[in-house]
């Protein structure tokens, strides 16, 4: 009987660019992309696969293609979840018609069925289909948990082979492992604890980043195994962030990830969003990740700026133009965190001799009141190049307030400018002859100063980033022009 062990990526379903069908060729593409990186098997048709926006003529069609392009090479095992028994049985027997390893089984949901119906639920289907069977609990998204007394109750099954818990939670696991693991397979579902699991006892993951860094999850599987627990941790450490965002945001973080890296995956299927499931912030620091690992790599962009053509190493994606030209004038903006501490950016790059420097002289030889602009420095009397010039957006009426635009804020600016030129992103051959002049918010009402500082620190980064590749684009404004929202005026 198949035990499931390795790194699985829960397969995003790639669909049309308008998301109305799905992209078959697209969808072999991935495929081919997970298997040749060294994965253990596929998912098709999982919670990352928005299996529950799908037909289910849609879904048979997924894991058919799925089955046809592995051709052998992996296992692959279905996702055939449903709410309702009937339903998940004839996905589950569809799966082994065509040819699945085995299948995946969320518990059922919306209707919330007690201990009784959940045990009926998966008994019916392992009784009816000779199929190995994954359970998989992931109670934030089925509003239903499978408890670890039901599952000891269900490793009694004989196809019953393993349990998928995407629930974040190690006491559950280890819950889970004291009891059935010499029965059954305990599996990691949750990005942000595969170190942790794995090292309790897991057999292997199934991941939504394993679609993104299928290869690191594989060294870090390794790792365990061969006891390298340092190893293990400081991996898991590297790509943090990167399974923070995914975790939190599903097949819409997961499908930028693998879009920013020219595997087209499309968009996701309403009502999931970019801007709403994925922040723009989020989108902005998986961008930035994702290079950092050498996932989205590094190419030349030439700089025209006066009469100095420069090359320079930049961190970008396809959106980015191989020449930026018209340096006179640059614009950009970015908003970072939440709350009371939320920052807001809005910034113009320039040249001295341009507007830019024009606005510089002016702000600094006749301020408006409240608004009282000042240079980013790091340290008393060392400011920071390009020469920047903060201007709070928010009019300032007291000392506290002023202690935190011209405190923490002012530093994280400066913070952001030096390390904007340390990593190419502004040229350093070019920092003399720029000018940066950033409005920043800071909310009057704002306490907590550490927040402070790392707000401004990513929203400054991100809209210099902006400003230097000229983003949004048209394209992306157009595509965004529906959702989008005022950002301090309410969450829905």
């Amino acid at each position: 009987m198949f035990k499931p062990e390795g790194i699985f990526p829960a397969l995003v379903t790639p669909f049309t660019d308008d998301g109305n069908a799905v992209d078959e060729e697209r969808l072999r593409t991935l495929v081919n992309h997970c298997v040749e990186l060294g994965v253990h098997g596929v998912v098709p048709c999982g919670t990352t696969g928005e299996f529950v926006n799908m037909t289910t003529e849609e879904k048979k069609c997924v894991i058919k293609a799925v089955v046809d392009e592995v051709n052998g090479r992996v296992r692959v095992i279905a996702g055939t979840g449903a709410s309702g028994t009937d339903q998940a049985l004839e996905m589950t027997k569809y799966a082994k018609d065509v040819g699945a390893d085995a299948t995946l089984i969320v518990t059922p949901f919306y209707l919330k069925p007690t201990d009784r119906g959940i045990y009926e639920h998966f008994d019916t289907i392992a009784s009816t289909v000779d199929l190995p069977i994954i359970l998989y609990n992931i109670p934030q998204c089925t509003g239903v948990e499978l408890t670890w007394q039901m599952v000891e109750d269900l490793a009694q099954i004989p196809n019953i082979v393993g349990v998928k818990d995407s629930s974040g939670q190690l006491k559950y696991v280890l819950a889970v492992l004291e009891k059935v693991r010499d029965k059954i397979n305990v599996l990691c579902g949750h990005d942000e604890v595969v170190v942790a699991a794995l090292a309790a006892g897991c057999s292997g993951a199934i991941l939504a980043s394993a679609n993104v860094i299928p290869d690191i999850w594989i060294q870090v599987y390794n790792h365990i195994k061969n006891g390298e627990l340092q190893k293990a941790r400081e991996l898991q450490y590297k790509v943090q962030k990167i399974a923070r965002i995914i975790a939190g945001s599903g097949a819409v973080g997961t499908k930028e990830g693998l879009n920013m890296m020219k595997i087209k995956v499309g968009p996701v299927r309403k009502p999931l969003s970019v801007g709403g499931e994925l922040t723009y912030e989020a989108k902005e620091e998986l961008r930035l990740d994702l290079e950092k690992i050498g996932k989205i790599k590094p190419k030349p962009v030439k700089f025209e700026i006066a009469e100095k053509p420069i090359e320079e190493r930049f961190m970008a994606v396809d959106i980015t133009p191989e020449t930026i030209k018209a340096f006179k004038l640059r614009v950009g903006e970015a908003l970072a965190g939440q709350g009371a501490e939320v920052a807001h950016i809005d910034l113009l790059v320039g040249e001295k001799n341009g507007p830019v420097g024009e606005a510089f002289a002016k702000a600094k030889a006749a301020p408006t009141p409240g608004h009282e602009p000042l240079l980013a420095i790091l340290e008393p009397n060392l400011s920071v190049k390009p020469i920047t010039l903060i201007v709070p957006t928010v009019t300032i009426t007291s000392m506290r307030q002023a202690s935190m635009v011209f405190g923490p804020a002012q530093t994280a600016v400066a913070k952001a400018v030096v390390d904007s030129v340390a990593d190419g992103t502004i040229p350093k051959v070019v920092a003399d002859d720029l000018i940066i002049i950033a409005n920043v918010f800071v909310h009057p009402t704002a306490v907590d100063r550490q927040r402070v500082y790392i707000n401004n620190y990513k929203a400054m980064r991100h809209g210099i980033r902006k400003a230097i590749e000229g983003r949004p684009t048209t394209d992306e404004l157009i595509a965004n022009k529906d959702r989008s929202k005022h950002p301090f005026k309410y969450t829905p």
